[in-house]
């Protein structure tokens, strides 16, 4: 009964197994489906924050006043040492007059604020950081630096980022790896079923000296192809969701903060994912399925 290695015969055997079980097979990409689709939204969340968190790492920054005591030069002379600063990546000196004439520039359209004196404002730092997460850490110590009258940061909106990147990430690890094996154990079951009614034809094949690789791999070509199926599926799925999500934040104005990554943009990275996943819950779920029937 042993044969060669038939990849057209263990394909056939496989895919004509799909169709034969046909409600099995599509509960099997129904749950492969909604695990996908559940593991790849809340992993796209934590990769959007981590996004955002990143932009405004690059982009947002710390003003601080100088004491409005200090001549420029005397300002001037801070640089040095607030450029040693911990987590302070670039410093940016302005003084009264550039800060006034800036200003003015954003409200050019409002007459009172463009005959103000050139000593209305204080000198000031414009500080970068390198990580946002120490951002309070930061702006302490910016606080005391001598001649430093007061530091202006976004710590709330800092943390808040930073505690929902964290929080994001770590359910999409957690859940992640709690699906992949409730998935497995549910494929493996579905798949279970399946082979159950051709168990007496698996114990013929095994008395009559087929060898374990030859019953195997047509149920694995079974276990690939649901997974691909089901990848595929919620890939499309995962897209459509993603779009409307991004449609609703961009028409929103409390997310208005926030930006979304182009779905496009990732299609190289998810679809390998997506197909890769579908596949190892897929096989994995149809050897230990098929595991037990082989004991004979």
């Amino acid at each position: 009964m042993a044969r060669k290695f038939d990849a057209g015969y263990y394909f056939s055997e496989g895919v004509h197994s799909i169709f034969t079980h046909g409600f099995m097979s599509f509960a099997a990409v129904c749950m492969i489906v909604a695990c996908l689709l559940i593991m790849g939204s809340f992993t796209l969340v934590a990769v959007n924050l981590d996004k955002n968190l990143g932009d405004l790492e690059n982009e947002n920054q710390l003003a601080v006043y100088i004491d409005e005591s200090y001549t420029e030069e005397k300002a001037r002379s801070l640089e040095e040492e607030i450029s040693q600063i911990p987590n302070v990546t670039n410093v940016t000196f302005v003084t009264k007059s550039e800060a006034l004439k800036e200003f003015q520039e954003k409200r050019e359209n409002v007459e009172m604020f463009q005959n103000l004196p050139e000593d209305v404002l204080r000198d000031r730092y414009y500080v970068h950081m390198n990580n946002i997460e120490l951002i309070a850490q930061t702006k302490q110590d910016l606080e005391n630096v001598p001649g430093v009258a007061k530091v202006f940061a976004a710590v709330d909106i800092a943390e808040g980022f930073v505690m929902m990147r964290n929080i994001a990430t770590g359910v999409a690890l957690v859940l992640v790896g709690i699906l992949l094996v409730v998935s497995l154990f549910i494929i493996a079951n579905t798949i279970k079923l399946a082979t159950f009614y051709r168990r007496e034809e698996i114990a013929i094949m095994k008395m009559c000296g087929a060898t374990d690789g030859f019953i195997r791999w047509p149920f694995v070509v079974e276990g690939m192809a649901l997974g691909l199926i089901g990848s595929l599926v919620a890939f499309f799925l995962q897209w459509g969701i993603y779009q409307l999500v991004a449609k609703n934040i961009v028409q929103s104005n409390g997310l208005s903060l926030m930006t979304m990554i182009s779905y496009l943009s990732m299609i190289d990275v998810i679809l390998p994912v997506f197909c890769g996943v579908g596949v190892i819950i897929g096989v994995g779920g149809s050897l230990i399925a098929i595991r037990k029937f082989l004991q004979v």
